[in-house]
């Protein structure tokens, strides 16, 4: 038997018997990864700034910032709490990665895929492997672009079976211009077989689920109709005449510690918004 002394040294509590077990565990800790495609940084960067101080992710992944490297706004994310991958372009596409804590190991091209476009950011943050994707919208089913859409999904992946097959925990998650059911579309009917609901790209977002990866969103029991992107046309959003197109994929092990997972739809009502609006996950690590 120990006696069990705290406070200054020399200052030991008589009485106390205490057995040791070995180390204390550490009770997991809650993180919250959240995919928000903001439809230009420039436009919109005081928005992120905002829901980044009053939600507090630990890791936000951004599509569409629509920003050269060299004009990323690094010091006002700082500011806020946050460090920055990126990689962009003028003008369109473009990717980024905020978080709390150091990322590592960026990956920005994938082999095989020979894609000017800024589309695909991939790094480390504390353990968690973040692909982040904004996948190529396709713009008319049977279109060169819509076989272009099909090819890129091929070799994407392709990748994350790759990821997969080197990391236990891996988040897969962005704007992925797939609804992936009937469900999350607000009329099936009039979207069936068109682009974003087509057979050729649900069958492809199947593939990459198959490769070991889970829809942590539809874990949790979810109010009907929930949509994460609303055109800006035909008072879509006041209708709620949307999609949900924005996802978080996670590998089998991360998915398992998926306590929770939501559609902010408030961003979504701000005075000149992006068309999406935040989706998260919480996990506990």
């Amino acid at each position: 038997m120990d006696i069990w002394s705290t406070g200054s040294p020399g200052d030991v509590t008589e009485g106390f018997e205490f057995e040791p077990h070995g180390p204390i565990p550490i009770p997991p800790l809650p993180v919250k990864i959240a995919t928000w495609n903001v439809n230009s940084l420039k436009v919109r960067l005081a928005q992120v700034v905002d829901w980044l101080e009053k939600e507090q992710p630990d890791i936000l992944a951004l599509q569409e910032t629509k920003t050269p490297d060299e004009n990323f706004p690094l010091v006002e994310f700082e500011a806020a709490g946050y460090q920055a991958s990126y990689s962009g372009q003028k003008t369109y596409n473009g990717v980024a990665v905020l978080s709390k804590l150091p990322a590592t190991d960026a990956v920005t091209d994938i082999p095989s895929l020979d894609d000017p476009q800024r589309r695909i950011l991939a790094v480390s943050v504390n353990g968690v492997r973040v692909v982040n994707l904004y996948v190529v919208n396709g713009q008319e089913v049977g279109s060169e672009k819509f076989q272009y859409k099909l090819h890129w999904l091929e070799k994407v992946s392709a990748f994350l079976r790759s990821q997969l097959s080197e990391h236990s925990h891996v988040v897969v998650l962005g704007d992925f211009n797939i609804a992936p059911q009937d469900r999350d579309v607000h009329d099936p009917a009039l979207w069936h077989e068109r682009i974003l609901c087509s057979t050729p790209e649900r069958e492809a977002l199947q593939k990459m689920l198959e490769a070991g990866l889970v829809d942590v969103f539809r874990r949790f029991d979810q109010p009907e109709k929930s949509f994460s992107w609303w055109d800006y046309r035909f008072a879509a959003f006041r209708r709620n005449r949307g999609m949900r197109i924005d996802l978080i994929l996670a590998s089998q092990a991360l998915a398992e510690q998926c306590t929770a997972s939501t559609i902010d739809i408030n961003p979504r009502k701000h005075e000149r918004p992006s068309d999406h609006t935040p989706v998260f996950a919480e996990f506990s690590l």
